[in-house]
């Protein structure tokens, strides 16, 4: 994994969010969920056995010294901080609380050090409900990691359930369409969250309903983000039945969330026909997409921010390159699975 775009991005309080071309805007500063995701980066090379820099592991130190400073005394979170390290906003239960505490759960569930102090915050956390799926979606993913280590932790087992139990059944049933098995309407953001969330919780929880729901799910959307033998996801402005494909700007996360719940699936029931999946996802980012550009670069380690359908945005922001990164460190577990 090159961590050299990544450390450019970095700086003593945590990593930025915004870029022009490389170049950072400091002027935007920090936000949890960027930094949360850099947590959950980092902390699975260190899982996965990968060698990683020593400023890399400085970074993952300082980034959940970030999340944990973001958290109120009540235990919700503030999403932004200033150049200057002051936070601003008012603590919330949104997308960046659940990024938090999915960090926060990896760290806990992994040989960390502070894996202690990740579990304490994670818990104080873990006693809120966010009115938002994909938030509590990314929070059941970091009590999927305290459960699969710790199963007697009934903060994080209840917080596991709650997640799984909050995900709509398929829309067709409710409004009488038929062909559509996905829980919302329309197709919006970290899709393949939603199947990596029911795989996981199913099977840890002991749900064989709930896996197999899950295991569906991430076969439907892998049949409908498919485009001529290659992914064509979910545009930034969604997708529905009917309209026209593909769409655009597409997001190098959406092709993450699918590849991450492809892996879950695999260390799940043991099918490597899912490692196929995490193989398309990487070729995304190589190129293999619907405009035939690469949307990586390994000789610097950053992700572009978005795929036009003739080229891509040059911006090498966080989301892009954690995404991106991520896709890697699949390859190389993909790599080590098919050996």
């Amino acid at each position: 994994m090159n961590e050299g775009h990544l450390l450019t991005l970095s700086d003593p309080f945590g990593v930025f969010e915004h870029c022009i071309g490389p170049e950072p805007r400091r002027e935007y500063g920090f936000c949890v969920d960027d930094v949360a995701r850099a947590l959950i980066l980092l902390n699975r090379a260190d899982m996965l056995g990968e060698p990683i820099s020593l400023d890399a592991r400085l970074l993952a130190d300082r980034s959940l010294t970030f999340v944990i400073d973001a958290q109120s005394p009540q235990g919700l979170f503030v999403n932004r901080r200033a150049i200057d390290g002051s936070w601003y906003g008012t603590p919330a239960v949104e997308d960046h609380w659940g990024r938090a505490l999915w960090a926060l759960g990896d760290v806990a569930g992994s040989s960390s050090m502070r894996r202690d102090q990740a579990l304490a915050a994670f818990e104080l956390g873990a006693q809120h409900r966010a009115p938002f799926l994909r938030s509590m979606v990314f929070a059941g993913l970091g009590a999927a990691s305290v459960v699969s280590v710790l199963p007697g932790n009934d903060v994080a087992a209840q917080l596991l359930r709650d997640a799984a139990d909050r995900v709509p059944q398929a829309a067709a049933a409710r409004d009488g369409r038929v062909g559509w098995p996905w829980p919302e309407p329309r197709l919006t953001y970290a899709n393949g969250a939603i199947p990596e969330l029911l795989i996981r919780a199913g099977h840890l929880l002991g749900d064989e309903q709930v896996l197999e729901r899950g295991l569906a799910l991430l076969e439907w959307l892998m049949e409908v983000e498919m485009i001529g033998g290659h992914l064509s996801i979910t545009p930034v402005g969604g997708w529905g039945p009917g309209e026209l494909r593909p769409g655009f700007d597409q997001q190098p996360i959406e092709v993450t969330a699918l590849i991450d719940a492809c892996v879950a699936a695999h260390r799940v029931t043991g099918d490597s026909s899912w490692l196929d999946g995490v193989e398309l996802g990487v070729a995304w980012f190589d190129g293999d997409n619907d405009a035939g550009i690469p949307m990586g670069n390994p000789y610097t380690g950053a992700g572009y921010d978005g795929l036009h359908p003739h080229g891509r945005n040059e911006n090498q922001g966080a989301e892009s390159t954690l995404a991106y990164l991520m896709a890697v460190q699949s390859a190389s577990h993909l790599r080590r699975s098919r050996r």
